[in-house]
């Protein structure tokens, strides 16, 4: 793709192709006619999974809603080569996703860590690594987990990991153990993308590199699965311990010593669905709080009528489309002139969209009452999820380090 030079409070333009409009209308009504009327059963087969004591299967209805995305044409959206759509009509359809964040991603086959484990496949793996792994991951066949953050270090500072991928003859020798691998407590799981240092003498961002780790080779341990605030995730974010784990040095991904270029280009879209997704859960909050505001009567009149509830709902209309603004600017800006000349802008959606969206969240559950605090309306799980997206791909402080770092740089003689 070609970047050219932009200025940044140039003209922005957020028209959708015809192609995407088209995409777009077509998701919404997948949403409206099986996504929505599947949640309550999606619930059920997972409270019967846990039940059973299998908490990480996956309910049956997603493999349904699956067949019927797939004839719909609702499939690898995410991925700019198979969908011919930008990062900016992909931040549009992700959005609607999250309305629906266990299910509707997943159905469409959109779901993370596999559409950055695809696009890092996709981009750096060799032909042997995209007809063993891609091609199953883009069928939706398998699933795979992204082991990078360690709990021994401060992983804010990715510089510090300090997992051993050691070359000997053929093969490369991982000793490390990680956590927050998501996806690898599913039974589907088959590989996992590994970063680890394989030159610590080099300079500090050339001594990281990533391999492929099949689930199965000898040495790898999932050892837990850990919970959010309680919740446990049917695919799971694991810790996984790797004791002289073999793979062969053909399972390299890039160049030795690239892990830290390749997680930099897995993060810029990959911050973007985030939010996105994330501001379609507050849309879903923002709808609650409206029906519940108008459905309940306290003090003789509705809860709508009551100046402080109307703030509530007013406050919130208001920072979801700041947040959206900011992010659809950011995608805009990716498509222009390429994921680093928008770190700066990814930063800030990264700090600021999850700030809004917890609020709104927060809010709704505040006008729920008791209710919202409940398992009975999912608020307590959206804002428990959406509170990890303040650590996720980088916490909060290490994102306003960069957006300072590039405002200063702007003064800098």
């Amino acid at each position: 793709m070609h970047h050219h030079a932009v200025d940044k409070g140039s003209p922005v333009d957020f028209a959708l192709s015809p192609a995407a409009t088209d995409a777009l209308a077509r998701l919404r009504s997948f949403m409206d006619e099986h996504v929505y009327p599947a949640e309550s059963v999606y619930a059920e087969q997972r409270r019967a999974s846990i039940a059973a004591g299998r908490p990480h299967d996956l309910p049956p209805v997603i493999e349904e809603l699956k067949t019927e995305a797939r004839t719909r044409g609702l499939w690898n959206f995410f991925l700019p080569e198979v969908s011919g759509l930008t990062n900016l009509e992909y931040a549009v359809l992700a959005e609607e996703m999250g309305r629906s964040g266990s299910i509707a991603p997943e159905a469409m086959n959109c779901a993370a860590p596999d559409t950055g484990n695809m696009e890092t496949i996709h981009l750096f793996g060799t032909p042997e690594h995209k007809a063993r792994w891609l091609e199953p991951l883009l069928e939706g066949h398998i699933r795979s987990g992204f082991s990078m953050t360690e709990p021994a270090v401060a992983s804010s500072d990715a510089t510090n990991i300090e997992t051993r991928i050691e070359r000997d003859g053929d093969d490369y020798v991982i000793n490390g153990t990680k956590w927050w691998t998501s996806g690898a407590a599913d039974p589907r799981c088959a590989i996992f993308i590994v970063m680890g240092k394989t030159d610590p003498s080099a300079s500090v961002h050339r001594q990281q590199s990533m391999v492929l780790v099949p689930r199965d080779t000898p040495g790898v341990t999932v050892v837990r699965d850990l919970p959010v605030f309680g919740y446990t995730d049917q695919h799971g974010h694991c810790e996984v311990r790797y004791e002289d784990v073999r793979v062969p040095v053909t399972n390299l991904l890039g160049e030795e010593g690239g892990g830290f270029a390749i997680a930099q280009a897995r993060l810029g879209p990959g911050r973007i669905h985030h939010c996105m997704r994330a501001i379609g859960v507050a849309e879903r909050a923002l709808d609650m709080m409206c029906e519940r505001a108008l459905s309940r009567t306290a003090f003789g009149q509705p809860l709508a009528d009551q100046g402080v509830v109307r703030e509530q709902i007013a406050e919130s209309r208001m920072a979801i489309d700041m947040a959206r603004l900011y992010v659809l600017k950011t995608a805009w800006l990716i498509d222009q002139v390429g994921a680093k000349g928008a770190r700066g802008e990814v930063s800030g959606i990264k700090v600021m969209v999850p700030r809004a969206v917890l609020e709104v969240i927060d809010r709704a559950i505040q006008v729920h009452g008791g209710a919202g605090v409940s398992d009975d309306f999912g608020l307590a799980s959206m804002w428990a999820h959406a509170r990890t997206l303040r650590i996720v791909d980088g916490p909060d402080a290490v994102h306003v380090r960069t957006v300072a770092k590039q405002e200063l740089g702007k003064h800098r003689t």
